[in-house]
């Protein structure tokens, strides 16, 4: 990808003192950080399709731009050429139809495909950006880490720093294996809560975490209050943390654990106190999917009343049955971009943001 000296300069660079934007001389000032974005890519792709895994492009413009309840898609409108108008949105993830396509043809797909994701905006967030998503029938949630684990592993060098925002430095070393902790274990070490008994109970998990219950806060706005609060800070600081095996209340698109159905088989992953990755062991039963789409759905229209509100994705659920076994992926890859140049914005490695 590119030699040793020129690849540790880039990763041990300050981060440039301007943010990203039009302007020709801050563009120049962040060549280093866009140049090896695009080295990335290139090894990305080197190591996916050397993997078996075929390139797809799916549209970004959709009638479903996915189910997750706090993610505002942006809107627009598609014209026929006999004048009629049909509302669409700009995708918050390529998943739904790279779904479709697994289900058509069984092969491990992946697309770096452009996202939109409306009100995000900060260092590690931007409205637009790019998601790195592939999905690899016949392997399950070790499987996806393993591999997971050696495309970061190609990518990045066996040790870097990242500058942080208050301006100290964290070091990370990749030449030990990813760390892999389950939610239970990891609430246990961290937080002290036994966490699996309070599931739906936020007075139980308040008592448990010795905290006070804000006003009309739930169980699962606890759950990710203490999980941003106690967890996230403690693990990925050396090394690289896989977050297992979530309560089954959080597995979105994820199956559950047939060994356990108190947990679902997804994980996360963190470095540098950055979450980089969400991953399932992909749910296939569609009566299942829908079922959570619409609890999804009642969700939204309670908390977003006045968003637009658009159709359930049909062809997914219809596709979902005909889905070999799988597990997949979504990776921010501006982030691991972020990572490797050891920035803590975001702006640093876009070569123009909006």
């Amino acid at each position: 990808m590119s030699d040793p000296a020129t690849t540790q300069r880039a990763f041990t660079a300050q981060s440039p003192r301007f943010s990203a934007g039009a302007d020709p001389d801050r563009i120049r000032d962040r060549l280093p950080f866009l140049h090896r974005r695009g080295m990335m890519q290139r090894g990305i792709r080197a190591f996916l399709e050397g993997r078996g895994h075929v390139e797809v492009e799916t549209p970004y413009a959709v009638r479903t731009p996915g189910e997750e309840v706090h993610l505002h898609p942006f809107h627009t409108v598609r014209e026929t050429p006999q004048g009629e108008k049909e509302p669409l949105f700009l995708h918050t993830s390529p998943e739904f139809a790279m779904k479709r396509i697994i289900a058509a043809t069984g092969l491990p797909v992946f697309q770096f495909a452009r996202v939109w994701r409306n009100g995000e905006r900060s260092g590690l967030h931007a409205p637009e950006f790019t998601m790195l998503e592939w999905y690899h029938p016949g392997i399950g949630l070790d499987g996806l880490m393993d591999e997971t684990e050696s495309l970061i592993k190609a990518v990045l060098p066996p040790r870097l720093e990242r500058h942080r925002p208050d301006g100290s430095t964290q070091s990370l070393d990749f030449t030990q294996p990813f760390e892999r902790l389950t939610m239970v274990d990891a609430f246990q070490r961290h937080a002290g809560i036994d966490l699996l008994p309070t599931e739906g109970n936020a007075h139980a998990l308040a008592s448990a975490a010795g905290c006070t219950l804000r006003a009309d806060e739930s169980w699962e706005d606890l759950f990710f209050r203490l999980l941003m609060e106690r967890i996230e800070p403690a693990i990925g600081r050396t090394r690289p943390t896989f977050l297992t095996h979530w309560p089954a209340s959080q597995a979105a698109l994820a199956c559950r654990d047939p060994r356990n159905p108190q947990v679902a088989l997804r994980f996360e992953l963190y470095a540098a106190g950055m979450e980089l990755a969400n991953a399932f062991e992909e749910l296939t039963d569609a009566t299942e999917q829908r079922a959570r789409f619409e609890a999804d759905r009642t969700a939204r229209r309670i908390f977003y009343p006045h968003r637009p509100d658009w159709p359930m994705d049909e062809a997914l659920l219809h596709a979902l049955p005909h889905m070999p076994p799988c597990s997949g992926i979504a990776l921010g890859f501006d982030r691991l971009v972020m990572l490797a140049c050891g920035t803590p914005r975001i702006q640093d490695v876009l070569w123009i943001s909006a």
